[in-house]
């Protein structure tokens, strides 16, 4: 069965879901929470490179399309029945457009980034978050966004779109989920060494910027799910321990500093 939440030391025998995990980030990811004694379903679009990574670690592979709602809906549910719930969720399928150019993105381009990258997390949440609060067990989920979800990024102004877009619902998400004794958090990276990086591996290297192994990242999931902290951003810098980002709250004249209800847009 599923533990009692995810919070704390002890991950072992927690049930974890690492979406990506066949490449890069989730790949790491996969094999961290492995080595902490976490049963990890690795659930990625490509059904070799999940059947590959679960093999590595005793899990169990799932193909899973992060952008497909209904996807979500089964592959939540095949979890449940097969492990006796979900623990640990890590959202981490990702693309990228590789377009700088907003006149010359397609809508294929647009379509493809939008569903993994904004649609994954908002349909995996809802997902995962329901069965953690149907068991009454609490959980962590964790997203993956980027450095380019707090800076500007001109290469790729879409994927900064997504990414932007990640960072603020997980702070906006945080309250509803806290009465159910869910938190959810997300890690913000530089550049990792990933396939994601691509052609531009060279163009770095030649720059002299460093890239960030996987397992860095992997090592900051596993420290903010023990946090028990939730809404919060996590900087991922080379070299650097990961950090939680302050975000500047505006004064909006009304005295007192204004989250949540409060917060509300006009």
């Amino acid at each position: 069965m599923a533990g009692n939440g995810a919070a704390g030391g002890d991950l072992a025998g927690r049930v974890a879901l690492v979406t990506g995990g066949g490449s890069g980030i989730g790949e790491a990811v996969v094999e961290r929470l492995a080595a902490e004694g976490c049963r990890v379903v690795v659930a990625d679009i490509v059904a070799g490179a999940a059947a590959s990574v679960a093999e590595g670690v005793g899990g169990r592979a799932l193909t899973l399309d992060v952008a497909d709602p209904e996807a979500w809906a089964a592959a939540v549910a095949s979890i449940v029945a097969d492990e006796g719930g979900i623990d640990i969720a890590h959202l981490n399928a990702g693309v990228a457009t590789g377009e700088g150019d907003v006149v010359a993105l397609t809508e294929a381009q647009y379509r493809r980034v939008m569903g993994a990258n904004l649609d994954g997390v908002v349909y995996g949440t809802r997902a995962v978050a329901g069965a953690m609060a149907a068991a009454g067990t609490g959980g962590a989920i964790v997203a993956t966004a980027s450095m380019a979800g707090i800076i500007a990024f001109s290469p790729d102004p879409i994927y900064t779109l997504t990414k932007h877009a990640v960072v603020g619902f997980v702070r906006s998400a945080a309250m509803s989920l806290e009465g159910r004794g869910i938190t959810i958090n997300c890690v913000c990276p530089g550049v990792v060494d990933t396939p994601l990086v691509g052609p531009a591996r060279e163009r770095l290297a030649e720059a002299g910027y460093p890239l960030i192994p996987p397992a860095d990242i992997a090592d900051a999931v596993v420290t903010v799910v023990r946090t028990g902290r939730s809404g919060e951003a996590w900087t991922c810098l080379p070299g650097r321990n990961p950090e939680v980002h302050a975000f500047a709250t505006p004064d909006l004249g009304l005295g007192r500093s204004v989250t949540g209800a409060d917060a509300a847009p006009s």
